[in-house]
């Protein structure tokens, strides 16, 4: 059986975490953001500890443009120097949001969550720019 792999949360998550929380609360929709707790907690973060893989590797989605070509190009050229291998960027679907993570020395760094309506991750935040 694989081993169990340790599952941090980087602070930028915490505070992705923080904003959907304050969201939802003005939506009034509290349950929304309970329901994801439950399903972070119950579900993604065990998954992650035994299944580090499963996610589907961010870097291999499809480019439509010059621009998102050359930034993905100095995004896979500075993950080179945090990931042996940079298929180890993956992105966890849930049903209305998506986890952006990583295997790294390895432990698991949950970075980020957004919403699918979202339209990137900030990589600036984890000090990827």
């Amino acid at each position: 059986m694989a081993k169990k792999l340790v599952v941090k949360l980087a602070d930028n998550f915490e505070r992705n975490l923080a904003d959907i929380e304050r969201f939802l609360i003005e939506a009034e929709a509290p349950q929304a953001f309970d329901g994801l707790l439950d399903e972070l907690l119950d579900t993604v973060i065990p998954n992650l500890e035994w299944f580090p893989n499963m996610g589907r590797p961010f870097l291999n989605r499809a480019v439509g443009s010059v621009e998102a070509m050359n930034a993905l190009t100095a995004l896979c050229a500075k993950l080179k120097a945090l990931l042996a291998d940079p298929d180890g960027l993956r992105e966890y679907v849930m049903d209305h949001y998506l986890v952006l993570y990583a295997q790294i020395d390895g432990n698991i760094h949950v970075l980020s969550i957004k919403h699918h309506r979202q339209l990137s991750f900030d990589f600036e935040a984890h000090g990827i720019s």
